[in-house]
Order: C-alpha cells, then structure tokens, then sequence
C-alpha cells in the first residue's frame, strides 16, 4: 500500500484516534495523519461524511470507503486480515508471531503438522518494526525489519502455516492429552501442543504524565512515529542497542536527537556506540533521568533530574521515544506456569514449562538472550522438541 492510500482524520487528545494508529503502526500499514485541529479546513470534510458530526477517527481507505471510529476487529477486517482459525483443533498452536513463533510454525509445517499461528498485533514482532537489523546471519548488508519480517512470513505460508493476526490469546487450559486456547472474541481453539512465543514489550518509566501522552508526543517505536516529527527536535531515552539504533533512524526525520542515559556511559555495543557519536545529529546526556511529562492533549515538555546534582531542567522536545528495556508478555497465563519475579516463563532444558505440553522460547522465556538470530534458533529448537512430545504421546 502507498503512503497515502489511508488517511486518518482526528486529533492528538482523542483516545480512538491514538488506538487506530497504533492499530495501523503495528500491522505495518501506512497512512497519512490529518489533525484537523491543525488542519481546520479538513473539518469540513468530517462533517460532510458524518452528517455533519463532528467525529473521529474518520477513516478514508484507497477505495474510498470510510469507516467512522471503527474498533480494532473492523479495521481487522477492512484490512482483510485472518481473525478465525479453520479448523477448532491442531497438533501444535503458536501463540505469538515474532521470529521465534514463525520459525517454530515453519518447522513444524515441514514435518507434516497442522500448525496455527495466532499474534495480537502484527506478524514479524517487535523486529518487523525495526528498522534495520544488521547482525542476522545471512544477511551483509543488512535487512529492514519489515522486509524481515515479510520474508519470514511468507516462508511460513510456504509450509502450509495458518495464521491470525490482530488477534489475542486471553486463556490457556489443560484438559486430558489436549491444550486449549481463548481468543479475545470467545473462541476455543485445541492442540495436542502449546508453544508461547508472546515475546516483551518496552517497559514504560512510571512517571507522572507517561500514561497521559503514550501516541502524543511519548512514543515507542521510531519506526512507527518518526516519521511524524520531520525537522523537529526530538528526545531518546535510554543508553542499551535499541535506544542508539533507534536515535539513529531518527536522524533522518529530526533536526536534532538528545539521547538521555541515566548512567554515566552508553551499554549498547561498541559499533552502535561508535555510530551515534559520530552522528553530528545526535548528543547524548549523562547522568540524566526523566522526572515527568508535560502537556494536557499533546507533549510540551519533560522535566529532567541530574542524578549527580539533582538539578531539574525543563527540556521541550517535540516527542520523546523510551526505549528502556523489556517486560515480557506473560501477565495473561494461568498460575500453573511458573514465572519469575519478572514475569519471566521459566523452563526446562526442553524449552518446556510447568505445564506439560506448554513451551516457551525467545523474549518471553527466562534466560533468553533477546536476539533476533537467537529468537530463530530456540524457535527450532522448540520445534523439534514439540515434535518429539507428540510423537511420545
């Protein structure tokens, strides 16, 4: 699809408007943004379509079809993407898309199994909104996340995988040889195996006016929201590879990238190091850490603490990007499942959890090492010992 093929009108405080783009962000779809409190001409538009109502988000698709505050299970459909399984029973069930959850798919397809993929947001995880990955074997000049991402996908299909996308997985249960699963819209799916592929997500500050601004000047993904900010001073918060990466891709939209490390040196690995300090775009803030955000509908400024002095500073970015670390995806399993203190799927050497018949690999499971080529590799491995648990059974 174009850039312009969707156009989302709405405002930065409207709460739908931030859902449907992240909706749209998350399943790689581009769109163009229509604020139409900076656009009032654009007003007369929403009215005119609604009747004269003022409501957004109104959504305006290549066909020219509108849909009018659409829930994510509309814009699913609209999209034409695959929310129902085919079948109510499989051998093996992957909940969880990333590189980890297709490899497993893959692998499992090429022996002959009936394997179904089901991920809550879009296929290729959090690398299919990377922007580039550069330390995946195979690839020398490296490869974008969302050509990654496809590929993967598409090898997958290959083999014969079905898969759900924008859809989530709400419950897990044992029942006699068999493993069930819940989707968000009521349905049970069965399998003789489970694997839980859910991956992390990136962890949030915790300070004041973080929740309030999340798609309005405090974002997540800069391959998702960068593009917004073209020629705009923009914010970094973090020192590890995802934070350095990230300010990188940015300096292709921003007229200036502050990263703010709360140490008192960058973690990430040496060449990313050596990037970012050779960036000119790029200045990095040690010993810094963000106090709070201001801003009512949209950001107007940060409020920044030295840890040395302990001196705060009012710094006004148009838009900050935390990249801070992960928290796994593992709040919705049952008790059976052990985790640690982090929320971490604890395993055995098998890859296999408390619960017979459950999996676990990549970012979700305990000890994983959070790479994307690694992430492949325990997504095989789980493979093989899925198969090897079934053939037992």
């Amino acid at each position: 699809m174009s850039e312009a093929a969707i156009t989302v009108y709405g405002a930065t405080w409207c709460p739908d408007c931030k859902r449907a783009k992240q909706f749209l962000g998350e399943q790689r779809v581009h769109y163009r943004w229509v604020d139409i409190e900076q656009e009032p001409e654009q007003v007369a538009f929403v009215e005119q379509v609604n009747d004269g109502k003022r409501i957004i988000p109104t959504i305006v698709f290549e066909d020219g079809s509108i849909l009018v505050e659409p829930s994510n299970a509309e814009l699913a459909a609209k999209l034409g993407l695959q929310t129902r399984g085919r079948m109510a029973y499989y051998d093996m069930i992957v909940i969880g898309g990333g590189p980890t959850g297709l490899t497993t798919a893959l692998y499992g397809a090429r022996e002959g199994l009936d394997v179904l993929v089901i991920e809550r947001s879009a296929l290729g995880g959090q690398a299919g909104v990377t922007e580039r990955l550069d330390n995946f074997p195979g690839f020398p000049e490296g490869v974008s996340g969302a050509d990654f991402a496809d590929r993967l996908t598409q090898q997958a299909e290959r083999f014969g995988v079905e898969m759900l996308k924008a859809q989530e997985v709400v419950g897990l249960r044992a029942e006699a040889e068999s493993r069930y699963v819940t989707t968000a819209d009521g349905t049970e799916y069965g399998a003789r195996a489970v694997l839980i592929a859910t991956g992390s997500r990136y962890r949030r500050l915790g300070v004041p006016g973080e929740d309030d601004l999340i798609g309005a000047g405090v974002h997540f993904c800069a391959t998702c929201d960068g593009p917004f900010y073209k020629g705009r001073p923009l914010a970094v918060i973090g020192g590890g590879n995802s934070a350095g990466e990230e300010s990188l891709h940015l300096t292709k939209f921003a007229s200036e990238v502050t990263i703010l490390v709360r140490g008192d040196a960058l973690t990430a690995s040496q060449i990313v190091i050596d990037k970012v300090k050779e960036n000119p775009k790029i200045a990095i803030r040690y010993n810094t850490e963000v106090a709070a955000f201001s801003g009512e509908s949209k950001l107007t400024g940060i409020t920044v603490r030295d840890r040395t002095s302990k001196a705060t500073e009012e710094l006004a970015p148009a838009a900050v990007f935390v990249f801070i670390g992960l928290s796994p995806n593992s709040g919705w399993l049952p008790g059976e499942i052990k985790r640690d203190e982090q929320g971490f799927i604890v395993t055995s050497p098998t890859l296999e959890t408390s619960l017979p018949g459950v999996f676990a690999a990549g970012d979700v499971r305990k000890g994983s090492t959070k790479q994307a080529a690694s992430a492949a590799g325990e997504g095989a491995t789980a493979a093989l010992m899925i198969r090897e648990y079934i053939n037992r059974g």
